[in-house]
């Protein structure tokens, strides 16, 4: 296949690249560098099959040539109120990356009869008030608070996606992603897998916010870009939940990361919440990609984190 990349050079878009590339197909990466970086392709530099396009998805897009597949990406996705990069400072170009960009792609789809797939997220569930979440499940989402730009954002692309699946008869494909970590992550991200790390390689004490019970679940890089690849190359229209079953709380995550780094610093517990809204559960039901897929994660917690503690490492020692 020859297949184009929106977010290329986000986190996860950089892995999906690496994947096709790995399986013979054709890349060609888009990225305008908001969020993403270079450095998150540079290995790719010289690959023939691989071709980067430097643009903004909320403009037109042109892409020479047929492509078979379209997978888009691109989207502010930090929660960091700190970052320049969250979508909390982002919050325009987040929308227009969540409507003006997945119409455009999609438009690529469309001309070129090409398979499409929409990177959704868990978010859409919003502070579910069902658990764990399944794909019928509504959401519970304010479509006016500090999260909104991005909740809303992909809310409104699945019912753009499902629309020209509908009635342009688009082959479309809708992944929501649950938690995800690994190398290349954004170091300042504002979720808790890379303040942890940070903190603890620096041997400092974990911040944990609120009580330390709101859950996540906590999904290995490598297993999610298989899941969304062979959603790719399923038949499946309807969403489908990737990630992983596994629920822990904050304060368990904290501990695990503290033991494995050896961190002797403890945890310091701050009763605010650092946005508005967070969600106090969050728990992926895998049944439809367990069936329809025959996807389910390999990776464990403890694995994950010992997998990513170099690339952190190796990246703090080049900011300092």
């Amino acid at each position: 296949m020859r297949v184009l990349i929106t977010g290329a050079a986000g986190f996860l878009g950089s892995h999906l690249c690496e994947l096709f590339l790995s399986k013979g197909h054709q890349v060609i990466g888009m990225d305008n560098f908001i969020t993403g970086h270079a450095r998150n392709l540079a290995h790719l530099a010289g690959n023939p099959d691989f071709t980067f396009i430097r643009h903004d998805v909320s403009d037109f897009i042109f892409v020479p040539g047929h492509v078979d597949a379209v997978l888009h990406f691109a989207s502010p996705a930090s929660p960091n109120p700190a970052s320049p990069y969250g979508y909390t400072n982002l919050p325009i170009q987040t929308m227009k990356a969540g409507a003006l960009g997945t119409h455009n792609a999609l438009g690529v789809a469309r001309a070129n009869k090409a398979r499409f797939l929409l990177a959704s997220t868990s978010e859409i569930y919003g502070d579910p008030q069902v658990h764990p979440q399944r794909e019928d499940y509504w959401g519970h989402v304010d479509p006016n608070g500090e999260r909104s730009v991005y909740d809303e954002a992909k809310r409104f692309a699945e019912a753009l996606t499902m629309a020209y699946h509908r009635f342009h008869g688009v082959e479309t494909r809708i992944v929501r992603i649950f938690n995800t970590y690994g190398p290349r992550m954004d170091l300042n991200d504002g979720r808790v897998v890379p303040n942890f790390l940070k903190q603890a390689i620096e041997k400092k004490p974990l911040t944990v916010y609120g009580d330390g019970q709101q859950t996540r679940s906590f999904c290995y890089v490598s297993d999610l870009i298989d899941g969304i690849y062979r959603l790719l190359l399923s038949d499946e229209h309807n969403p489908v939940n990737i990630g992983n079953p596994t629920e822990n709380t904050v304060m368990e995550l904290a501990e695990e990361i503290n033991r494995i780094t050896e961190n002797p610093a403890g945890i310091i517990v701050k009763k605010e919440l650092r946005l508005g809204h967070d969600p106090q559960r969050r728990r992926p039901d895998i049944t439809r990609a367990k069936t329809i897929l025959g996807w389910e994660p390999k990776v464990s917690l403890a694995e994950g984190i010992q997998k990513t503690i170099p690339y952190f490492k190796e990246r703090m020692s080049q900011d300092d």
